[in-house]
């Protein structure tokens, strides 16, 4: 008898509580009337006179939308945005019960604005100014939706997917336009090495030219001392430029002697050619000085129209 009175206040009992999780609100109803807003925690209502109509999510959700359009150059684009809200929680009631289906009236006005925003710009536009294209989305959104107890946090445009054959040639585009940067920097990395190298041989002929003229200039004062040492034994300066000479013949034959792969031929070559040319020299000199010395005594003597003269 106790038992069969225990059970249905058990029941009438467990009917009467119920759990509302955080950030969430439930809406109660009475006999099909609105009641209460009940928050997070352990509520309590009239078991069949009370129900729970729903259960309003307070967090922030996130919708995505894509939307394709026609840019102002006429290409055909796909957008992708992302849409954050929340119900506010003041107007829990709004939320419920004025707008039955809020993802279908979120997408219907991102449509409708990036519909009138997008065909306002060409192609690359749309991609420099997407965050202008998303605040408008969200200025539209925040005053239509918040009518209905929804706040709209952030829009984003995550992604902007041209038409395949535009999105091909945007890629030859930018790949003909990166491979005429990179000529021009090989072009000019090329017109470096070229001035870097002409520089280069230039300062080396200076400095071999250099080195020629020091390597004569030393020989030249080598062979004034050595025609000095001459003199002071008794050999006259042509002889000692003849003996310099024909000594400088022979050091010749001799260094290319000493080369087995030397390809080098003297011309003349003939074992009195250096007697030949020493008597050749001396003969010379000879002549040479002779003509200096007669050039002298003509130049020394009056000539007939200096005695007419007188």
């Amino acid at each position: 008898m106790y038992f069969i009175f225990l059970v249905p206040v058990l029941i009438i009992l467990f009917l009467s509580f119920f759990t509302v999780k955080q950030q969430s609100s439930a809406i109660v109803e009475r006999f099909g009337k609105f009641k209460s807003i009940r928050h997070s925690g352990l509520q309590l209502k009239i078991p069949v006179v009370d129900r729970i109509s729903g259960v309003v999510n307070l967090r922030i959700q996130q919708l995505d939308v894509m939307i394709e359009t026609k840019t102002k150059d006429n290409v055909f684009v796909k957008l992708k945005v992302a849409v954050q809200f929340k119900v506010i929680a003041d107007r829990v009631y709004d939320a419920f019960y004025k707008l039955e289906y809020p993802h279908d009236q979120i997408t219907s006005y991102v449509f409708d604005v990036v519909r009138a925003e997008v065909p306002k710009l060409i192609l690359d536009d749309v991609f420099e100014r997407k965050d202008n294209i998303a605040i408008a989305v969200k200025r539209e959104l925040n005053e239509a939706m918040t009518t209905y107890g929804y706040d709209i946090i952030n829009t984003l445009i995550t992604d902007i997917d041209p038409d395949i054959q535009v999105k091909n040639a945007m890629n030859r585009i930018n790949a003909a336009d990166r491979e005429k940067v990179a000529a021009e920097y090989e072009a000019e990395a090329s017109r470096i090495r070229i001035v870097a190298k002409a520089k280069a041989e230039a300062e080396s002929k200076r400095l071999q030219g250099q080195g020629i003229a020091d390597q004569r200039r030393e020989i030249a004062q080598g062979l004034v001392e050595s025609v000095d040492v001459l003199n002071k034994v008794g050999i006259n300066s042509q002889e000692a430029s003849a003996l310099i000479v024909v000594t400088q013949h022979y050091d010749t034959l001799q260094a290319v002697g000493a080369d087995s792969r030397s390809n080098l031929i003297l011309l003349p070559n003939s074992p009195t050619a250096a007697s030949d040319m020493l008597t050749n020299m001396v003969t010379s000199f000879a002549a040479s000085a002779k003509v200096s010395e007669m050039n002298v005594v003509a130049s020394s003597k009056p000539s007939k129209k200096d005695n007419a003269h007188e």
